[in-house]
Formats: structure tokens, sequence, C-alpha cells
């Protein structure tokens, strides 16, 4: 514990500058010197004494702290060199480790392909052993199948005789009934030929009996309907003749009516026309008065009154002549009231 710390304090030591150092040194000779002092009593030391006496304490103390810190430098290099030793072998550990684990993760990943290897394998030997059975027993179904074939073919076979019978026992044709020649059927599958083809004509010729059947009942059946068509058009055009000559009548009526309605209007329009000449008489009448009435009349700042206002025209020359005849009646009445008058 001591060392360590030692070894602590030297290391700041060293880390110090040398100005620095001299400093810690005069404190550390001037907490001797004050002890010496106290210990010696009132003795006194010349300046020059104290201050070699310092020289030789900073000297020994100096070479004191280089021999410590050379031991310290030489410790640290063998720690160095320990430090330097421990990282290689973790180096080398650590590639001991690396190639380890890829040893492991190699041997993983073979132990899992051989493994998927394993389950294809045996999914396919389940794949197959289940496919085996399914043809077994499909080779069984099969086998069953040509039995019941067999047993057909075997029941069957009396009718293969019965057209072998007929084949032998058909008449000849009728080009060769003259000669020894053979029946008119050589095999059993002429016969089927034959027998096929007249089937297939006599559905032909039921088919084209229908079709005509239905031909005729759809002719039928259109001509009904044209007929009751026919007459509903014909009863519909009588009803139309005469809803027509009911409206013509009344159209003749309502034209009488209508010309009594128009002589009365061209009246109308006379009487009219000859009030509108009336009208337009009175109005120029009126704006000739009105004329001479502004001409007449003195400035009373009213705006003019359009042409076409009759109203007020008459309005304007009643008032004009209602104060004429008040002027009048005033000049009247001053005239009596005059001498000579009297």
């Amino acid at each position: 514990m001591a060392g360590s710390l030692l070894a602590h304090k030297g290391q700041r030591i060293l880390n110090l500058s040398f100005d620095e150092l001299f400093l810690v040194l005069d404190g550390i000779f001037d907490c001797c010197t004050n002890r010496k002092t106290a210990s010696t009593g009132d003795e006194m030391l010349a300046p020059s004494s104290h201050l070699l006496q310092k020289r030789q304490e900073a000297i020994e103390v100096h070479s004191a702290m280089k021999l410590q810190r050379e031991d310290f430098e030489c410790s640290l290099c063998t720690l160095q060199g320990r430090k330097d030793k421990l990282k290689q072998k973790e180096e080398h550990m650590k590639d001991f480790q690396q190639k380890f684990d890829n040893f492991l993760k190699d041997n993983e990943a073979k132990r899992c392909r051989v493994m998927r290897k394993v389950n294809q394998e045996r999914e396919l030997t389940n794949q197959k052993q289940a496919d085996l059975l399914a043809l077994q027993e499909e080779m069984k179904s099969l086998v069953k199948e040509r039995d019941k074939l067999m047993k057909r073919v075997e029941k069957n076979a009396i009718y293969l005789r019965f057209l072998d019978k007929v084949v032998q026992a058909s008449p000849q044709s009728i080009n060769n009934q003259a000669s020894e020649a053979p029946s008119q059927f050589q095999e059993v599958r002429q016969l089927k030929s034959c027998y096929y083809s007249l089937k297939l004509m006599s559905e032909d010729l039921l088919q084209i009996t229908q079709q005509n059947q239905e031909s005729i009942e759809k002719s039928w059946a259109q001509l009904v309907h044209f007929t009751k068509q026919g007459n509903d058009t014909i009863l519909h055009y009588n009803n139309t003749l005469s809803q027509l000559q009911s409206q013509l009548d009344k159209a003749r009526e309502e034209g009488m009516i209508w010309v009594t309605r128009e002589s009365r209007w061209v009246h109308i329009q006379n009487t009219a026309a000859k009030k509108t000449l009336l009208l337009g008489t009175i109005k120029m009448a009126t704006l000739n008065l009105y004329q001479s009435v502004c001409k007449r009349a003195k400035d009373t700042g009213d705006a003019p009154i359009a042409p076409e206002d009759t109203l007020q025209q008459l309005e304007k020359i009643q008032s004009f002549l209602s104060d004429l005849i008040s002027m009048w009646e005033e000049v009247s009445r001053s005239h009596l009231l005059l001498p000579g008058h009297r």
C-alpha cells in the first residue's frame, strides 16, 4: 500500500515542471527548517548557510526521485511488455475463438443440411409408399373392372352369334340375284353400319316431319291471328270514320259561329279605327293648344311636357285658361270700378 502511494506521488511529481518542482522542494525545506528551528530553540543560521543547506537537500531529494523515477520507468516497461504479451495472447485467443465459432457454424450447417436431406428422403419415401398403395388400390379396381367386362363380354356373346346368323341369312343384293353370289352382308360390321344408317335416316325423317308439323301449326296460328287482326282493323276504321263524320258536322257548326264572330270583329276593328283617328285628332289639337299656351304663357321654370303625354298637356292648358279667366275677371272688375263707368 505504501509502495503504491509512493509510486502514485512519484508519478505526480514527474508530471510537474521544473519550476513547480522547485517550489515544492522549497516548501519541503521550509517545513524541515521550521521543525529544526523549533527543536533547536533560538538557534539561527546565516542566509548563505540556509541556502546551501536547501540546495543540498534539493540535490539529495532530486537524486532520490531520479532513482525512484528510473525504478518506476523500469516497472512501466515491464508492465508494458506484459501488457503487449497479454494483448498478443488475447488476439490469438480471439482468432482461435473465431475459428472455433466458424467450425461450430460449419458443423451446424452440415448437420442442418443432413437433417433436411434425411427429412426430404423420409418424405419422399412416405410419398412413394402412399403412391404405391394408391397404385395397388387402382390395380385392384382395374382387375375388378376387367373381370366385370369379361363377364359382360361372355354374357353378350349370344348377340354376336345372333348377328352372325343374321349376316348368313341376309338376302342377296338386287344386282346379284341371278348369280351365285354370297349374301348381302359379309360381316357384322356391315350390318351394324346399315342399321345405324337406317336409324339415322329414320331420326332425320322424324325430325323433318315434326318440323313440318310445327311449321303448319305456326302458319295456321298466323292465319288466325292475321284474320282477327284484319277484322279488328276494319272495326277500328269504321269507328274512326263515324268519329270523323261527327267531328266534321261539329266543325261546320263552329265554322258558322266563327263567320258571325269574324263579321263582328271586322265591325269592331272599323269602329276602333275611327276612334283611333278621332283620338289622334284630339291629341294633335291638344298638342297645338299646348304649344300655343307655352308660347303665350310666361316662363314658369317648369320642365317641358313630352308630346305623347296628352293628359299633362290638358292639365297645363286648363291651368292656363283658369289663370286667364281669373285675370279677365279682375280686369273687368277694375274697369267697372273706374269713375266713367258708374
